[in-house]
């Protein structure tokens, strides 16, 4: 589970906009439409790791979101 306080200060490596958490998989950039992976707690943000989301995958994920607390 990534911690509230840390979903809070995360931004995407690649626009350094915020990240919606989608069931503490996956962070979300809806903006670019890509998808960092989490792994045994640890985002790993790297822009060569992410993946790309189409529009189906797109509509899924915003109605699993879970937008970042404010800072």
């Amino acid at each position: 589970m990534v911690d509230d306080s840390l979903l809070a200060i995360l931004v995407c490596p690649a626009d350094r906009g915020p990240l919606l958490l989608i069931d503490d998989e996956s962070l979300y950039n809806p903006r670019l439409r890509r998808a960092y992976r989490i792994e045994d707690g640890i985002p790993v943000l790297l822009i060569d790791e992410a993946r790309d989301v189409d529009d189906d995958e797109h509509a899924r994920l915003m109605e699993r979101a879970r937008p970042a607390a404010p800072r």
